[in-house]
């Protein structure tokens, strides 16, 4: 019995000194971590502060953040590539604001606000009850055989040459993880990516998540008129133009991939095939292995077509010269496309890239290690969609020239309204274009309507931390006036954006139903007629006076 009792209080003795132990470890993580909190808070200025000694916890924000101090021997790699100080992007932010305000009318974000055609959703409902092929399993890995029969069926027309199925084309969760897979098969620490910017603001970061560096092209904005010419309180519109000694300065050895997007998102513009000439011209500087990665997602988005065919322009996609086909460019390219923009479904998540078996062979395989398969269901539905749109639909000789037909009269209801409000926008009879965005330009008027207070403003989720004028007349609109908009400067490099490059640009979105163009129309409307109100002109007449 005493055996047993002398057992029993050894055990209890053991247990309390266990718990003391981890009590003390604790106490002297706790103390670590505090130290590390004062040492830190410093240093961070742009990070949240710690709470002060002896503030009340209840009275303070959730502490949990900045997180770098404790997890920096923790996270990997590629959250350092894109840095550990994690904040707010221009898409959470104006999200944010869209969700506050329920009455708001939303030309941000780059997806229509209408169904797909028929033939694709019916297509997509077949797929879906085929009970012969059932696609509700796993397919191939590198694209579903009916798909990329297809897609290199379509692309050899588009190109002019003969197309692999099995080895040429891999189809992706979408055109961005084509992208991603393309850089992370190409680049290696080190390595240098041109951009042309501004650019569409996810090309920097997976630049930098597959260990290279973002070299930035600026595009030259040519207004038509200098603006000291002509009426002076209206800016004109212009065109982005490439300098070809911009981009000689910019390759070297160490450039490994330049990222082309044609048509352009944000400007809408289209690259030509000189410039495009230019582009290959610029290889001869580059890294021997330096590979052009061609984003086309917008091909069939053309609105406004060059008057002349330029030589190699695609058959089917009107104003649009693919990359690949200029004269020895195959077997540097690889082409990146999806159907979300042409058919109306972003949600589809289907993506390709195309290009010669030695670029595509290292896609194929790393595919399976990101996921087994892009959905059965959403190729197979694809497949069935591509030879539907080349019939006759809605009275024009293929949904194609539909959809080009459509996005024209949605531009131009758009451009109307956005003249009449101020802002400058292109001249489409001269200027091509493509796409569903209109990069407008802030008119004088436009800019004297926003409070001095925004302009400046801390603002975390801004390029910098701070509100410039893009920024803070889109905030202002969103918030006050009830339309959101994009500001331009999360599509520039940050000492661009610094410079004031981007302050005088927004970039509206035009894919959307005549209704909520029509909307947008009358918030633009009511934002100028209040900013002419008889109390707005007394208080400008007062001031006059005085």
């Amino acid at each position: 019995m005493k055996s047993c009792t002398l057992i029993k209080v050894a055990s209890q003795v053991v247990l309390l000194f266990t718990e003391s132990c981890a009590l003390l470890s604790f106490s002297s993580s706790r103390n670590t971590i505090v130290g590390s909190r004062n040492n830190y808070a410093g240093r961070h200025l742009n990070e949240r502060p710690w709470p002060s000694e002896g503030a009340n916890p209840s009275d303070q924000t959730d502490i949990s953040e900045p997180r770098s101090a404790l997890l920096n021997s923790r996270i990997g790699e590629a959250i350092r590539r894109l840095g550990i100080d994690a904040k707010p992007t221009v898409w959470t932010e104006f999200s944010r604001i869209a969700r506050d305000k329920a009455d708001i009318v939303n030309l941000g974000q780059g997806f229509p606000d209408w169904l797909p055609p028929k033939f694709a959703v019916d297509s997509l409902v077949e797929a879906v009850l085929d009970s012969a092929q059932s696609p509700h399993q796993y397919t191939r890995t590198e694209g579903h055989p009916n798909l990329v029969k297809q897609l290199a069926s379509r692309y050899q027309k588009h190109l002019r040459r003969d197309i692999h199925p099995f080895t040429q084309v891999a189809v992706t969760v979408g055109a961005s993880q084509a992208l991603y897979l393309s850089l992370q098969t190409l680049v290696e620490h080190g390595d240098e990516v041109i951009l042309f910017e501004p650019f569409f603001d996810l090309y920097q970061n997976q630049v930098k998540l597959a260990g290279g560096t973002p070299v930035y092209v600026p595009l030259v904005f040519c207004p038509y008129l200098p603006d000291n010419e002509g009426d002076s309180e209206r800016s004109t519109g212009g065109e982005w133009k490439l300098d070809f000694n911009l981009l000689k300065k910019a390759v070297g050895p160490k450039t490994r991939a330049i990222i082309l997007n044609s048509p352009h998102n944000p400007t809408g513009k289209l690259f030509s095939r000189s410039e495009m000439e230019y582009i290959a011209e610029a290889l001869e500087l580059a890294n021997p292995d330096c590979v052009v990665l061609s984003d086309e997602v917008y091909k069939y988005i053309v609105h406004a077509p060059p008057v002349a065919r330029a030589e190699d322009e695609s058959l089917f996609c009107r104003g649009h010269v693919h990359f690949a086909s200029l004269p020895g460019m195959w077997d540097r390219t690889i082409t990146i496309s999806s159907a979300g923009k042409t058919f109306s479904a972003t949600g589809w998540q289907v993506g390709w890239c195309i290009g010669p078996e030695h670029l595509i062979r290292p896609i194929h395989q790393l595919l399976p290690y990101v996921q087994f398969c892009a959905s059965t269901v959403m190729q197979e539905a694809l497949a069935r969609s591509l030879p539907r749109a080349d019939d006759p639909y809605e009275g024009h000789d293929s949904y194609y020239d539909y959809l080009r037909e459509k996005y024209m009269r949605k531009r131009d209801m758009l451009v109307a309204a956005l003249t009449e409000a101020g802002f400058a926008v292109p001249n489409f009879s001269i200027t091509p274009g493509g796409g569903f965005f209109i990069f407008a330009r802030i008119g004088k008027g436009i800019q004297e309507l926003v409070p001095e207070d925004r302009i400046f403003a801390a603002n975390v989720a801004a390029p910098g931390g701070i509100a410039r004028q893009d920024w803070a007349l889109c905030q202002w609109m969103a918030e006050e006036k009830g339309l959101l908009c994009i500001p331009s400067s999360p599509f520039f490099s940050q000492e661009q954006a610094e410079k004031g490059v981007s302050d005088g640009f927004i970039r509206i979105a035009f894919c959307k139903s005549d209704e909520t163009i029509e909307a947008a129309a009358s918030k633009l409307r009511t934002m100028i007629s209040d900013s002419q109100s008889p109390s707005t002109t007394a208080k400008v007449q007062l001031q006059f006076d005085n």
